[in-house]
C-alpha cells in the first residue's frame, strides 16, 4: 500500500539550478537580464518565468520600454536558478520596488511595468556584454547611476549612450574628453548640484550659448563616427545632448558643490565666474541677467 504525505500549503519547492551561467551587468534592468537569461536557453522571458513557476502580470515587452519587478519569492527562485546569491542579484538589478508592492512573502509573482522614456535604461557596451557568458550578442540595458549625468560611458571600450531611442551604444573614440571626464568623476555630487548643473548646461545647449561652437564640433564628431545616427528615430542634436555636454556638466557639478550654502556677494560672484571660465576653457564668462546660473548664485 502506498501512503501519501500531505504537502503543507504554501510550501516553497526548491528551484533546480540552470545549466548555464549568465550574470547580470552592474545596474542592468531586470527585464534586460531576464531577456538575456531566457535567450541563453532559447526561451522568451515569459516562458522562463513560467518555467520557474513565477506568475507574471502586465504585458511583457522587450527592454527598454518595460521593466520587470519581482516579489521576494520570485527573486529567490531566480537566485536559485542562476546560482547567484540574492544579495549579489539585488545589487546588480537596482530598480526593484518594495517586495510588499509585488506580492506576499511566499508568492512567486512578477510584474511587467511600462517605463516612460525619461527613466528607460540605456544600451550597455556591446564589448562588455559579449565578455560575459554565454557570450551572445544580445543587447543589454543598464539604468544610469542616479548620482551622475544621464549617460553611460565605457572607458575601456570607448562606447557610450545617452538615449534609449538608440538601440546600440555610440563609438566615442574621436572624443577622448568624454572618457577623461568619466575617469576624473570620482566623488559623487550632491543631488542639488547635479540638478542645477544639468539644467544649466541643457539650457545653454538648447539656446546655443557660451559653448555652442565646442558642442557643435562634438556633435559633428559623434555623427561622423556613428553614421547610423542619421537614420535614428530623432535628431542626434537631441538624443546625444547629454553626451555632448557631459564634460562641462561635470565641471559645473564640481564648481557648484564648492559653493557656500548662502547667496554669493557681488565680489564672490565675480570670482566664481572667473574661476568657472578657466575650468571651462573660456576667455571670460558673462551670463545674461536671465541666465539660470545667476539664479543659482543669488539663491539658496
Amino acid at each position: 500500500m502506498t501512503t501519501h504525505t500531505a504537502i503543507p500549503a504554501g510550501t516553497m519547492w526548491p528551484t533546480p539550478p540552470g545549466a548555464l551561467r549568465v550574470r547580470p551587468l552592474p545596474r542592468e534592468s531586470a527585464a534586460s537580464y531576464l531577456t538575456r537569461l531566457a535567450a541563453a536557453y532559447h526561451l522568451t522571458a515569459a516562458q522562463l518565468l513560467d518555467g520557474l513557476h513565477i506568475t507574471a502580470t502586465g504585458t511583457p515587452a522587450a527592454p527598454p520600454a518595460t521593466e520587470l519587478h519581482l516579489s521576494t519569492e520570485a527573486a529567490r527562485r531566480l537566485s536559485d536558478f542562476t546560482r547567484i546569491p540574492p544579495t549579489h542579484l539585488n545589487r546588480a538589478l537596482p530598480r526593484q520596488p518594495p517586495p510588499a508592492a509585488i506580492g506576499t512573502a511566499h508568492t512567486a509573482t512578477a510584474r511587467w511595468q511600462p517605463l516612460q522614456h525619461a527613466v528607460q535604461p540605456l544600451p550597455a557596451c556591446t564589448a562588455c556584454t559579449l565578455r560575459r557568458p554565454p557570450h551572445h550578442a544580445i543587447p543589454a540595458w543598464i539604468h544610469p547611476a542616479p548620482d551622475r549625468p544621464r549617460a553611460m560611458i565605457c572607458t575601456r571600450h570607448q562606447q557610450a549612450s545617452s538615449d534609449a531611442r538608440h538601440r546600440n551604444p555610440l563609438d566615442i573614440r574621436a572624443l577622448p574628453e568624454l572618457t577623461r571626464a568619466r575617469l576624473t568623476a570620482r566623488r559623487p555630487p550632491t543631488a542639488a548640484s547635479l540638478s542645477w548643473a544639468t539644467t544649466i548646461t541643457t539650457r545653454w545647449y538648447d539656446h546655443r550659448q557660451h559653448l555652442h561652437s565646442r558642442w557643435q564640433q562634438r556633435l559633428h564628431q559623434l555623427t561622423a563616427g556613428n553614421t547610423h545616427l542619421a537614420h535614428g528615430p530623432a535628431s542626434p542634436a537631441l538624443t546625444c545632448r547629454n553626451l555632448i555636454t557631459y564634460p562641462e556638466t561635470l565641471t559645473f557639478v564640481t564648481a557648484l558643490d564648492r559653493l557656500p550654502s548662502r547667496p554669493l556677494t557681488h565680489t564672490e560672484q565675480s570670482a566664481f565666474l572667473h574661476q568657472l571660465a578657466g575650468r571651462l576653457h573660456l576667455p571670460r564668462l558673462a551670463p545674461a541677467d536671465h541666465d539660470l546660473l545667476w539664479q543659482r548664485l543669488t539663491t539658496l
